[in-house]
């Protein structure tokens, strides 16, 4: 009963350190399936929760900071060539449209618009001398005509002089026979018949040379008459052009005075006062501040929900995170950065690596945030568009960028 004492006690012992052991390992077992529990709801909770913003934001939301403000710059360029007489502005002074920039030496211009007058004032004298020798050589047709007529009776007057006397020489020489009429008589009647002759050859002459004065005249009245046909001095080909070469040493005149072509502020201004001015030559520019826009260079997988009309919201690197600009897309551009490029890439080669490529987006500005906030050539901005977003007639971008805003803090 003593030797059994001990070894009862040691198997007692061992039964309740199993016991203890299994209740361990089962409070084990549990923590860390309720671990499991937990992590798996979080897992699960984090997903419904990304999934839930990459729906509700994340796809619908494209950002980029690859993007700059920038206008159409009007250039200013004389249309002649002259000295620079004047310059009236700086680099960084506002102007409207219409005001005087650059005034170029205008004597020249002033003798050219002079000579032009003057041209056209003689033109106009010779187009009338033209009309006037029109009337003139239509009366010069009737008295050439009157001529041909007096010409052609003279010629009948001769021709019948010749017949009477071909038939009073011939009667003559009749009565000679029988010693009738004397020889003086016959002489007589002989010397007629040459004169008579004589004077219808000269009436033919006349005659001919009559007919000859009219073509002569007609032709003249032709040729006087192409200058005037169909017109007056005033729509005459001739005054015209020298009408016109007036009018463009008046517009030669004009141009001598550079007037800015839109509102904007000077920049670039590269002409001084005496210096000799080419046509076409860059002088200075208008940069149009009120009409800039931003070019956001997004990557081409993330235009594909993009669409004109699309509402925008922008941030200027100027003014910092907490202004905001508003827009929309305005148009997409016919092709990448790259595709226009000086020298473009050659991916026909050999040794070809795929480069993500940028597509430049066009975003319009609203004007009245423009005018309160005032934006140069060049900044920075951060772009954001709304691709599920649409801009509708009546709707501001402000009004369509609040609307967003209040959709996505919902679904956050």
């Amino acid at each position: 009963m003593s030797h059994s004492d001990p070894q009862a006690t040691h198997t007692m012992a061992d039964d309740a350190k199993q016991r203890t052991e299994a209740a361990a390992a089962t409070a084990a077992a549990q923590k860390r399936k309720k671990l499991f529990s937990i992590f798996g709801g979080v897992v699960a909770i984090v997903g419904i929760g990304y999934g839930a913003y990459w729906y509700l934001v994340g796809s619908r939301y494209v950002e980029t900071d690859n993007a700059y403000t920038a206008t159409e710059v009007a250039t200013v360029t004389p249309a002649i060539n002259g000295i620079v007489a004047d310059v009236k502005v700086v680099d960084t002074q506002s102007v409207k449209k219409g005001d005087v920039l650059v005034r170029i030496d205008d004597a020249d211009a002033r003798l050219a618009v002079a000579q032009a007058a003057a041209d056209l004032d003689r033109t106009e004298r010779k187009v009338k001398g033209f009309f006037a020798n029109d009337a003139g050589l239509a009366a010069q047709v009737l008295a050439r005509e009157a001529e041909q007529k007096r010409a052609s009776a003279q010629l009948l007057s001769a021709q019948a002089d010749l017949k009477r006397a071909e038939i009073d020489l011939q009667r003559r020489e009749a009565l000679a026979k029988s010693g009738s009429v004397s020889g003086e008589e016959l002489s007589n009647a002989r010397t007629a018949l040459l004169n008579a002759q004589a004077s219808l050859k000269a009436a033919e002459a006349n005659e001919v040379q009559s007919r000859a004065n009219i073509k002569a005249t007609l032709g003249a009245q032709k040729a006087s008459t192409v200058l005037t046909a169909d017109t007056t001095v005033d729509d005459n080909p001739e005054v015209l052009l020298a009408r016109a070469k007036l009018e463009q040493a008046k517009l030669d005149l004009e141009r001598t005075v550079l007037r800015a072509p839109v509102d904007g502020v000077i920049a670039r201004r590269q002409v001084q006062v005496g210096q000799r001015v080419q046509t076409g030559a860059s002088l200075l520019s208008v940069v149009p501040m009120q009409e800039m826009h931003v070019d956001a260079n997004f990557k081409e997988g993330q235009l594909t929900k993009v669409k004109i009309g699309q509402p925008v919201t922008m941030k200027a690197d100027l003014y910092g995170g907490s202004v905001e600009y508003h827009g929309v897309v305005s148009g997409l551009s016919g092709g990448t950065g790259s595709a226009f490029a000086v020298i473009p890439a050659q991916n026909a080669t050999g040794n070809w690596i795929k480069v993500v490529q940028r597509l430049p987006v066009r975003i319009s500005l609203d004007p009245k945030e423009l005018a309160q906030r005032p934006l140069s050539v060049g900044l920075s901005m951060v772009v954001e568009i709304d691709t599920r977003g649409q801009i509708q007639a009546g709707d501001t971008p402000q009004q369509k960028t609040a609307q967003n805003r209040d959709a996505k803090a919902a679904a956050l």
